[in-house]
């Protein structure tokens, strides 16, 4: 087997060993439905209550504001839909931005057909909300503020706990997609208002199909899956036990290793942007180079076309992507990169490289090294860059 230099950590991560161990009884031992009353069950029933009381802990929210789903996509959905039902009767405008994962800005349009407005705010060149423009759109019948905590394209981190503020002072509900960033930065929900919060466990080396919604006392929205009483009565479906296990085990984790994993994996951050920006020619660096998540590097290359980048890469043994896992099948630009500004040509030749603690210096020297080959090799290639090279030299992008 090929080596594989694995950074592609924001569309997922590996599920810790740790919490594979912690998953496995409830598969074989204690596989007892908790819902059900007979003393077997409750095993079950106490290891779902310690999860959740883990990640209430980790966000200084109350037990019972956290509710389980099969991920971050549904709680999205979640957030956006039953706020709308639960709050049309005060308004049926909803502000959000132009740089939002596909879950929210999708949601938004399904609610535009039901006779929903939507305003999608624009961004700054580093993907940074304005709050001036999110202060003017505020109307009357605003009911939702949803802008998602960290991008997850550019790492971008947004001002949250302004933006809560805001919110606040207008008497408007705030929801966040904090996919990509609960877990590797600081989140106090009532420090920054958040009325709101998706999350998904598969991006903090916990399982696949587990999320949880942070829904604030008080908020009054109703049920998305219908069907059952589980999740006190506001989400259907038995509860995935070994899915909830593992995602406690991997936020316990995760809060433990915080401020070491960040260290280390800002480092490695900082170290691969400074080789690349050195080395290859005609390259950006998108997002924010101060507010951005630790493991995030983004970079566009001038006269190539990011699949073939992430080809060539992948022949090398490096998993990396050119937007979002999400929507790796589209062959149109980012909707993120065209939102900061960058042109058509220019979006499409991305690269998102999503480190962990795993990863090593010598393999940012190695993926550097390959990067600066394959881009020369398709520029080599590329009549584009012939021609830009005979008008013009030494002009770098951005």
């Amino acid at each position: 087997m090929k080596q594989v230099i694995y950074m592609d950590n924001a569309a997922t991560t590996k599920t810790r060993p740790e919490v594979v161990k912690a998953m496995l009884p409830y598969f074989t031992e204690r596989y007892g439905n908790p819902s059900s009353i007979y003393d077997f069950s409750t095993e079950s029933k106490r290891a779902v209550s310690h999860a959740r009381e883990t990640i209430a802990k980790s966000l200084g929210a109350q037990t019972n504001e956290i509710y389980f789903t099969a991920g971050g996509s549904e709680a999205d959905n979640w957030a956006l839909i039953a706020t709308a039902e639960a709050y049309e009767g005060k308004g049926k405008h909803i502000i959000t931005s132009k740089i939002e994962h596909h879950a929210v800005l999708h949601t938004c349009q399904y609610l535009e057909k039901r006779g929903f407005e939507v305003t999608y705010l624009d961004v700054d060149e580093y993907g940074t909300v304005k709050l001036d423009e999110l202060k003017k759109a505020i109307r009357p019948d605003t009911i939702l503020i949803s802008i998602m905590f960290a991008n997850n394209e550019i790492g971008t981190i947004e001002p949250i706990k302004e933006i809560g503020t805001i919110a606040k002072e207008h008497g408007i509900l705030f929801h966040t997609d904090a996919v990509q960033a609960y877990g590797h930065v600081p989140i106090n929900v009532d420090e920054y208002n958040i009325d709101m919060l998706s999350s998904s466990g598969h991006k903090l080396n916990g399982p696949k199909g587990i999320g949880f919604l942070y829904i604030r006392k008080g908020v009054k929205i109703r049920s998305f899956i219908h069907g059952g009483a589980q999740e006190r009565k506001r989400r259907a479906g038995t509860e995935n036990v070994p899915g909830i296990v593992g995602y406690g085990k991997a936020v316990e984790i995760a809060m433990a290793n915080m401020e070491e994993r960040t260290k280390k994996e800002t480092e490695l951050r900082d170290y691969l942007m400074k080789r690349v920006m050195d080395e290859v020619p005609f390259a950006r660096i998108n997002g924010s180079r101060t507010s951005r998540l630790p493991n995030n590097v983004n970079f566009a290359f001038q006269f190539i076309e990011g699949e073939s980048l992430l080809i060539k890469l992948d022949m090398a043994g490096i998993c990396g992507s050119s937007g979002s896992a999400c929507t790796s099948g589209s062959l149109d630009p980012s909707h993120v990169l065209l939102a900061i500004g960058l042109p058509h040509e220019i979006a499409h030749g991305s690269l998102r490289l999503t480190l962990s603690e795993e990863n090593t210096r010598e393999e940012i020297d190695y993926v550097a090294e390959q990067i600066k080959e394959v881009v020369a090799y398709l520029r080599g290639m590329s009549p584009l860059y012939e021609d830009y090279m005979r008008k013009n030299s030494k002009k770098r992008v951005g």
